[in-house]
């Protein structure tokens, strides 16, 4: 027993004069899961599963701390128990940045989402910006820690239970905003009976305001291998013929054109997606498609839209979006009269 409370002093040790290797830890680990995840590998599924552990520590910190305490008779200090909590958010944040920056469409409004995720994990390895700026600000802090689990959720979620993008944004949503309560009731203390309603309403409020930034947020586990747009396409070959980014009225009105979408997501995974079809910021078509996960260079479909306004003249965009609405990607093209 005193050999293994050793060890566990030590590792604790190494980890805060090295924290580091922490976030290194954690960024590898997503990108061994990001490359796995579409091959089904246990390996992925058990990293993914490790993240969301990790988070019980957070949730049950106190009874875990007693539990250790009567177990291996190692009481754990205040400072050893911020790092640990602080080693929690590194590692999550380090995880699941590879996704969301491959995910991301950087000149929509994912580009805010993604860059606080950034801004997030710069913070949990710069020690002073931790625990001075951030830790001793309570609603900071609450803010942080619920990006956080969300963003782990929206990673893990497909991967481990293969659920749509709508259904795993739902439960995270759901999940962060039960999971905030030990959070909110610290922050608004239990002692008067109008207090429990006030915290019913803020997790509420959180999980109504993660729900309105959806389109801001990008679909962690797909995104976009191969985009074209074209007037031809092989269908044995499934590939797509000569990729536009202008062409005239007539040729559009005589071949029609193609939107090619080649979507990587995780196996498993049976998705709903759309291509919304836009003129000049208008929408002109909204095509549903069916896509399933596991091929590696992504899965290949495609809408053929023949009918068109009778002035077809403008800039183009399709725009390729979940169920739920989260974006894809979009392809761009120009109608010359």
């Amino acid at each position: 027993m005193q050999r293994l409370k050793s060890l566990i002093l030590w590792l604790i040790d190494m980890a805060r004069r090295h924290p580091g290797l922490i976030a290194l830890f954690g960024f590898v680990s997503g990108v061994a899961s990001l490359v796995l995840v579409e091959r089904k590998e246990s390996l992925a599924q058990m990293i993914a599963i490790l993240m969301l552990v990790s988070w019980v520590w957070l949730t049950l910190e106190n009874v875990l701390r007693r539990g250790i305490a009567a177990r291996f008779g190692v009481q754990l200090p205040p400072p050893v128990l911020a790092f640990l909590t602080q080693m929690v958010h590194q590692e999550s944040l380090f995880f699941v940045l590879p996704f969301f920056m491959l995910a991301t469409t950087w000149d929509s409004g994912q580009l805010v989402f993604t860059g606080l995720l950034m801004a997030a994990a710069l913070i949990s390895v710069v020690d002073p910006l931790y625990y001075k700026w951030l830790a001793r600000r309570r609603w900071q802090y609450l803010a942080f820690h619920s990006l956080t689990l969300f963003a782990v959720l929206l990673t893990a979620l497909p991967i481990l239970l293969h659920l749509t993008t709508a259904e795993s944004y739902k439960l995270a949503t759901l999940i962060t905003a039960v999971l905030s309560f030990p959070s909110l009731a610290q922050t608004v203390p239990l002692g008067r009976w109008w207090r429990a309603p006030l915290v019913g309403l803020m997790m509420l409020s959180l999980g109504a305001l993660v729900y309105l930034v959806h389109t801001w947020i990008p679909p962690a586990t797909l995104r976009l291998t191969e985009v074209a747009v074209t007037t031809e396409l092989n269908n044995g070959e499934r590939t797509p013929g000569e990729r536009l980014a202008r062409l005239d009225s007539a040729t559009l009105r005589n071949n029609g054109l193609f939107a090619y979408t080649a979507i990587r997501a995780p196996r498993g995974l049976n998705e709903r997606i759309y291509h919304v079809w836009y003129q000049d910021g208008a929408e002109v078509d909204r095509i549903p498609l069916d896509i399933r996960g596991g091929r590696q260079q992504g899965y290949r479909a495609w809408t053929h839209k023949r009918n068109f306004p009778a002035a077809p003249a403008g800039r183009w965009r399709v725009r390729v979006i979940t169920e739920g609405g989260q974006l894809i990607g979009v392809l761009r093209f120009q109608v010359t009269p």
